[in-house]
């Protein structure tokens, strides 16, 4: 666990000591989970588990926040049985999936998901044309009913692929009015009404959180990060952890506390309970 400055470590300081009302907000790929190269061979760091059952005794909720379908974080991670457990110990655990657009939570045990966006069947019946056409035609495209997938973990130069893909989604994207989230060796398309930044604010307004935690690993964290950093300006003890990877080092400089993947995440919880 690394503090990137001295306010960084006041910070910590502060949510810890509101734990008992603070929430904490958490990726689920590169976060909770080691990134692997097969989406649905994703599992929770081993310790993660334990971790969130010790931390669901002290604060007031934990919050899966994916890009990832709920159904399938929640599969994934066995976060039903989880859900159930720390419930036990007086937390609620929600998932919010596809960056905010579906939520679950152990209490409700539903899925609430709107509507696919306009536009989203035909950028997928146009896709494979255009991964040809930028030699791609290899690259895994993992359909997420709310958004579509672009790996290219798999290929032989997967960078490279990345970056020759980089526009021509952009712009098949842009043509039926959809985002582009890129990500690490991937880029997914969706909707663009529901990010991170807002799921976190939803789940800090709805709880009257005291303080809030996220830790993120990707570009798509960014707004939750943000969120963060905007909700300690207004007054509330907030702190951002970065679990850092070599495959996406830029989001060190926007975190109060960096730590080494899964792993370090898994580390830092049981480190904020430590010392509490």
């Amino acid at each position: 666990m690394e503090f990137t400055s001295d306010d960084a470590r006041a910070h910590y300081d502060d949510v810890r000591a509101v734990l008992d009302g603070a929430v904490v907000g958490l990726d689920f790929d590169g976060t909770l989970a080691p990134v692997v190269d097969d989406p649905e061979a994703a599992r929770l760091h081993p310790g993660a588990p334990g971790a969130l059952l010790e931390l669901a005794e002290v604060v007031r909720a934990v919050a899966v926040i994916t890009g990832r379908p709920a159904r399938q974080a929640i599969a994934l991670g066995d976060l039903d049985a989880l859900g159930n457990a720390m419930l036990d110990r007086g937390a609620e655990l929600f998932v919010f999936g596809h960056y905010g657009n579906e939520r679950w939570s152990a209490t409700d045990q539903r899925i609430r998901s709107p509507r696919p966006p306009a536009g989203l069947a035909t950028f997928e019946r146009e896709l494979p044309s255009v991964l040809r056409g930028a030699d791609a035609g290899d690259a895994f495209i993992e359909e997420k009913g709310l958004a579509v997938a672009v790996h290219t973990r798999r290929m032989d130069d997967p960078d490279g692929a990345l970056e020759r893909l980089r526009d021509p989604l952009a712009q098949l994207a842009a043509k039926h009015h959809l985002t582009v989230e890129p990500g690490r060796q991937v880029i997914e398309v969706r909707s663009g009404d529901m990010h991170k930044g807002l799921a976190v604010r939803t789940f800090v307004d709805e709880l009257d959180a005291k303080g809030v935690v996220f830790c993120g690993d990707d570009l798509g964290d960014i707004q939750a990060f943000e969120a963060v950093r905007d909700l300690r300006e207004q007054g509330l003890p907030g702190l951002v952890v970065c679990s850092a990877s070599s495959e996406q080092p830029g989001l060190v400089d926007l975190a109060d506390v960096v730590v080494d993947g899964p792993a370090g995440v898994v580390g830092l919880l049981g480190e904020i309970l430590l010392r509490r």
